[in-house]
């Protein structure tokens, strides 16, 4: 048997899942936005009984990379972190924005482009494109969101499907005809595949150095002073 853990929190959701293999086993979330550094243990913990398993049973650990929210990503990779770090098992990092195309593929197939977004702030996203073979066309990067940012490849009669909790902010925007939307949101779910694959390959992550992809520093506001 290969139990391996996995770990979600690039968005507002955390979420945890088991899997034997490329087999989930159970799955837990938490509906409360933002909560993790409070939940994220007892998902575990309640998805590692719905298993039947023990934590000593895991041969693996996989953590989503982001990018996504920096305080969140933090909690997600220092869980993962410290439980390989106990276990002496191995940290299996799977691109946030690579795990949501894979799935888009998957429920609408057979389209050219796939361009998962994550919420950032205000019209911005995270985004990045990919193939139908799940190849990453090019680099994670952020991006305000206006009627011509895809105008280049609608010019080319290009068809992309977008998806991701970032991608329904963008709709009304994006209304051109080559534009698909598909309701694939984070999910640990969604790590299982790509860490399988990563995890039969031996392609681990370097336990002492891995840093999520925060792509953006903590948004830190600072307190207005009191009067008295």
């Amino acid at each position: 048997m290969s139990y391996l853990l996995h770990i979600e929190t690039a968005t507002e959701v955390c979420s945890v899942a088991v899997s034997d293999g490329p087999t989930e086993l159970s799955r837990r979330e938490s509906a409360e936005p933002y909560s993790h550094a409070r939940d994220i243990t007892l998902l575990i913990a309640r998805c590692l009984e719905e298993a039947g398993l023990g934590l000593s049973e895991l041969v693996g650990v996989s953590v989503s990379t982001g990018p996504g929210s920096y305080t969140a990503l933090r909690v997600g990779a220092s869980t993962a972190k410290g439980i390989c770090y106990a276990l002496g098992k191995p940290l299996i990092a799977v691109d946030t924005l690579q795990s949501l195309a894979l799935e888009a593929a998957r429920r609408l197939p057979g389209k050219p482009l796939y361009c998962p977004m994550i919420d950032a702030r205000r019209m911005e996203v995270y985004l990045a494109l990919f193939d139908p073979k799940n190849r990453r066309l090019e680099d994670p990067r952020s991006l305000v969101i206006s009627a011509d940012a895809f105008d280049a490849y609608w010019e080319r009669g290009e068809e992309i499907v977008f998806c991701g909790n970032g991608a329904p902010k963008c709709r009304p925007v994006l209304s051109a005809p080559g534009a698909s939307f598909v309701p694939v949101v984070c999910s640990a779910s969604l790590l299982i595949p790509l860490a399988w694959e990563a995890f039969q390959k031996g392609q681990w992550a370097d336990l002492a150095y891995f840093e999520p992809h925060y792509q953006k520093p903590p948004n830190i506001t600072t307190p207005k002073k009191r009067p008295f």
